[in-house]
């Protein structure tokens, strides 16, 4: 019984051993680099483009409604 608990012990400590040295690791991979920040640009700008299509196309579907309520006024 005494060799499960030491093993058990030696186990624990492997795996605080492992996390107290990958923390500095994983703390690092924070600072963004330079191809991560061109990679938040270009969502960034995606984003943008396609916010600016959706306006675009809405404001041609109203431009279009009214011209299509202009032409039946006409043909009465």
């Amino acid at each position: 019984m005494t060799l499960r608990k030491s093993r058990f012990s030696a186990k624990t400590a492997l795996t605080a051993l492992v996390l107290g040295l990958t923390a500095p690791v994983l703390a690092a991979c924070e600072d963004e680099g330079p191809a991560e920040q061109l990679g938040e640009n270009i969502d960034e700008s995606v984003e943008e483009s396609g916010e600016a299509m959706e306006d675009a196309a809405e404001n041609m579907g109203e431009q279009m409604e009214e011209t299509g309520d202009t032409m039946q006024e006409q043909a009465q």
